[in-house]
């Protein structure tokens, strides 16, 4: 029986750089996901009050304004 050697893959050397910023990541997730989130929200805000002041709402007669 004869066994036949595999040719092993070089393995990819992660830089310094790359290590290093998986470290941070690693150990800062929860605020980077806190910092990420946060400024969604703020876009889908001020996404909303920008559709909101360009749909004229305020301009013409609307309906809650003799309550």
């Amino acid at each position: 029986m004869q066994l036949t050697q595999s040719k092993a893959q070089p393995q990819e050397e992660t830089s310094y750089v790359d290590r290093v910023t998986d470290a941070w990541l690693a150990k800062h997730a929860a605020g980077v996901k806190f910092v990420e989130k946060t400024v969604a929200y703020i876009v889908i805000i001020l996404a909303l009050i920008y559709l909101y002041d360009y749909s004229g709402v305020a301009g013409g007669h609307f309906i809650y304004n003799e309550f």
